[in-house]
């Protein structure tokens, strides 16, 4: 089977999309297929991508509490018609598929190929869906199945597109989120026990709620450290904040690679995700979770999705800092607590591994195939199925 992924969002800067692309594309072709990604791209940074077409320069634009580096280029018509032309896709797999401008290009282009939509996003409402619909319903019939990404993103995008949506979720590597990965050297502290953040520093990821939670903890005792891992815009008032207030063992290690991750979340003791919201799923709490550490996190939506409340991790309520502060007061004096979450955590990861996942899109493939072809179209199950059984 050929497949094309197609991406609005700069192949060469870390994102969740981007992340999801990636690592789907390299399941797949470990189950058979040949596939290949379609998404802007910056150029000249970091290794060459394999079956990477780069198409349009992103810029960098607001979007949903963070910033989207997509490209606003409508002048790709001709280059994706000859992309499509040579390579006679069997699916184009579009993720975001109403994002301008390298999505709608490719869908409106491809109106006589098979098309398969996942949609990732969550928010509480989209300008752009709301007043673009009777331009975007046009291009959405274009659309031969849709993906959810989970029930958040399935309620969200129902709202200005009804259809009938398959929710699949994000996958994670748990050969990669091990307990078993070393951990990543001088982060552990002998007589401290770490508490772990991981994210970019904007407003909706939620450190300024830790930072006081935190603050509060260490008014009381003196056995834990904060490590913050991750950059963005707003860095610099964190630090200056945790220095002007003179909170204590607070470390800013900035920007990891995607690599090095895994090596943090096995140094922490715990892991805190204190976002505000507009998150349609928690691949991060996954990520933890794989990696055998308990979790606390914000009961918004997305989070939901992964952890219930004290079987999987501990759940508080988003921009409160003084549950929170509870909370990792209650792990922190519970050894046991810690390892029955961190191992209940562990065991629910599994079910999100990539394999499974890559299983469940490749059916949606040949229904949405069947259903276009049928009956010429000739199965894909058996060689697939064959190749991961």
């Amino acid at each position: 089977m050929k497949i094309a992924m197609v991406s609005p969002y700069d192949y060469g800067r870390p994102g969740g999309v981007g992340e999801h692309v990636r690592h789907l594309s390299v399941e797949l072709r470990r189950q058979g297929a040949q596939v290949k990604i379609l998404a802007p791209s910056a150029g000249g940074r970091g290794p060459q991508v394999e079956g990477l077409y780069p198409l349009g320069r992103p810029i960098p634009i607001p979007a949903n509490g963070s910033v989207a580096r997509i490209s606003l280029s409508f002048h790709l018509s001709r280059k994706i018609r000859e992309i499509l032309d040579q390579e006679r896709f069997d699916v184009v797999h579009l993720h975001e598929p109403l994002m301008p401008a390298l999505p709608v290009t490719v869908l409106r282009t491809n109106g006589d190929g098979v098309n398969v939509g996942t949609f990732h996003a969550y928010a509480r409402q989209n300008l752009g869906y709301y007043y673009g619909r009777p331009l975007l319903r046009r291009l959405f019939r274009r659309l031969d199945s849709c993906i959810a990404v989970s029930e958040p993103a399935k309620t969200f995008v129902s709202r200005y597109f009804p259809s009938d949506y398959t929710v699949i979720p994000n996958g994670i590597d748990p050969d990669c989120f091990s307990p078993a990965v070393p951990a990543a050297p001088g982060i552990a502290h002998p007589h401290r026990q770490t508490i772990l953040f991981l994210g970019r520093l904007e407003e909706r990821k939620g450190l300024g709620t830790l930072l006081e939670a935190y603050s509060l903890l260490r008014q009381v005792r003196a056995d834990c450290q904060l490590v913050v891992v991750g950059d963005g815009p707003l860095r610099r008032g964190y630090e200056r904040r945790v220095e002007e207030e003179g909170i204590p063992d607070v470390r800013f290690c900035g920007f990891v690679p995607e690599a090095e991750k895994p090596s943090y979340f096995t140094a922490a003791d715990i892991y805190c995700a204190p976002n505000t919201g507009k998150e349609s799923f928690g691949v991060i709490l996954l990520e933890a979770m794989a990696s055998g550490r308990p979790v606390l996190a914000t009961a918004i939506d997305g989070f939901r999705q992964v952890i219930a409340d004290g079987v999987e991790g501990l759940l508080t309520p988003p921009r409160d800092e003084a549950q929170m502060a509870a909370g990792l007061a209650r792990l922190l004096d519970n050894p046991e607590l810690r390892r029955q979450l961190g191992e209940r955590g562990r065991r629910a990861a599994e079910g999100y591994a990539w394999p499974l996942v890559a299983d469940r899109v490749m059916s949606v493939y040949e229904s949405a195939l069947r259903t276009r072809r049928q009956p010429e179209v000739k199965s894909f199950v058996q060689p697939f199925t064959a190749s991961v059984g």
